[in-house]
């Protein structure tokens, strides 16, 4: 399963937290990169395409879905973080919130005013994820290849989960925009093949599937690296 970010957006240069704000798009260089998103995945036999409902998401994945002929699967559960009423306010404000300080060293135990909490974010992401990746595996194969496109602190949370790693961890966690990383289900446990690839073509990034009679699963390199859009 290949797990993109969003293209850079309007918030993103204006530095706010756009959370579910309605209408925000992608900027010049985010209509660059979802370009740019097409000749990087060139190689890949990509089965299906799901997206958050997200403006910006949706705009990313169009000249991906429009090369392809694929028609993007939207999915609720991948929406943006509902960051309640701190949606749409200034960073440079919330930063001075003691709930900020939360968010930071125990995201776990963080539930934003009158929306949800993170804990919950994560559950519904990756409940999301695993059901599409049986989805398709059920309807192209057990080596088909997904593309989720979603937001920074949601990509963080399902990569933090196929780690391992408890949600408090996941502030160590880099998603930029349009960057790529890769996860491989599998019947014992997930496998991150990378994370935040901002650059060049990806094909080799996709486990192959394993040899006839190794007796194994699918593997991939974990190459970890280490934040996102609530990250400090």
């Amino acid at each position: 399963m290949i797990l993109l970010r969003h293209g850079r957006s309007t918030a993103n240069t204006a530095g706010v937290l756009a959370g579910r704000t309605p209408g925000v798009e992608l900027d010049e260089r985010g209509r660059e990169q979802a370009d740019a998103v097409v000749d990087r995945l060139a190689a890949l036999p990509i089965a299906s395409i799901v997206t958050s409902p997200m403006t910006r998401c949706r705009q990313t994945v169009a000249p991906l879905a429009a090369t392809r002929g694929l028609e993007p699967v939207v999915e609720d559960d991948l929406a943006e973080v509902d960051y309640g009423s701190w949606t749409g306010r200034p960073i440079s404000e919330l930063v001075s919130e003691d709930l900020w300080k939360v968010v930071q060293a125990h995201p776990s135990a963080a539930e934003f005013p009158d929306g949800e909490s993170l804990a919950g974010m994560q559950a519904r992401s990756v409940a999301a994820v695993r059901r599409h990746v049986a989805r398709v595996r059920a309807e192209h194969g057990e080596h088909s290849i997904l593309l989720a496109c979603s937001h920074g602190d949601v990509i963080k949370s399902v990569l933090a989960d196929a780690l391992g790693c408890h949600l408090d961890t996941f502030q160590r966690i880099v998603v930029d925009t349009c960057s790529v990383s890769v996860v491989t289900y599998t019947s014992l446990r997930p496998f991150v093949a990378r994370m935040n690839e901002q650059s060049g073509d990806v094909a080799n990034l996709v486990p192959k599937p394993p040899e006839e009679g190794s007796g194994q699963d699918d593997r991939a390199a974990s190459d970890a690296v280490v934040g996102g859009s609530t990250n400090a």
